[in-house]
């Protein structure tokens, strides 16, 4: 079941005239939500393969850490934003069981369409539901789950800020939020081989197998236009979340940060 929501309310008229980045683009802070839905339609039937090539499978291994801090137990309810096609969710289906719940929920309703089906197909129809909403004013009653997370999802929002304060009005006190997303190499060295391979095979790859360069070219710059382990860790602070930490994978290719609702 399809939860509406207008995916452009509340939304301040003082935007108008700002502007945002789209990639390495200047783009009117309106517009980006457009370009961004138009870089996940064009990818969303093989996202999943596109992830494993650019990523070399490394991504399943990174969702299975988040799935293990996330800490998630039988009857919580779990806010899966930015969900796409399901990875995540499918794995909490099976965590919360049959008393707990899980919302797939992301702006595009392409990868929602591909992760309804994945739940359907993987027998997780039970106990989930598929919501299309705007991570920057979620349409869910304040306390209302036990966790949230959002993997590689968090860049694509225009307004972070908001984003983060909406996920924590969401959270119920002591619940904890996990923002999976790519972040800043801690070796030189391994950030120039990573901008090298990123910058000069993603989209090749995106171009061989979905016709797409422009998209991957688009996530490439996306990734550098992102916030830091440090930046990102502070934005949690100042948004209200407590005992925030984060860990660095691939060498700080991927950073998993956590905070909590006090």
């Amino acid at each position: 079941m399809t939860e509406p929501n207008n995916p452009n309310a509340g939304q301040a008229d003082a935007s108008r005239d700002k502007v945002t980045h789209f990639g390495y683009q200047q783009v009117p802070w309106r517009e980006k939500q457009q370009k961004v839905a138009g870089v996940f339609r064009s990818v969303a039937a093989r996202y999943d393969v596109m992830n494993d090539l650019i990523s070399m499978g490394s991504h399943r291994v990174l969702k299975r850490m988040t799935i293990e801090l996330a800490g998630v137990r039988p009857g919580q309810r779990v806010l899966d934003l930015a969900g796409g096609t399901g990875d995540l969710a499918i794995k909490f289906s099976r965590l919360v069981g049959d008393t707990g719940e899980v919302v797939l929920a992301d702006i595009n309703d392409a990868m929602l369409a591909v992760g309804r089906d994945r739940l359907i197909d993987a027998g997780c129809g039970h106990n989930t539901r598929v919501a299309q909403v705007n991570g920057e004013c979620l349409p869910f009653a304040d306390n209302s789950f036990d966790c949230v997370t959002i993997a590689f999802g968090l860049r694509n929002i225009t307004d972070k800020d908001a984003a983060l304060r909406s996920m924590l009005r969401v959270l119920k006190p002591g619940g904890r939020l996990l923002v999976l997303e790519f972040s800043k190499p801690v070796n030189p060295l391994l950030g120039k081989a990573y901008d090298t391979y990123s910058f000069a095979v993603w989209p090749r790859l995106g171009k061989l197998v979905v016709n797409d360069s422009e998209s991957y070219q688009y996530l490439a710059e996306s990734i550098r236009m992102h916030p830091d382990q440090d930046t990102l860790k502070a934005m949690m602070d100042e948004a209200g979340y407590g005992r925030t930490e984060y860990f660095n994978m691939i060498g700080g290719i991927v950073a998993l940060h956590r905070g909590f609702k006090l």
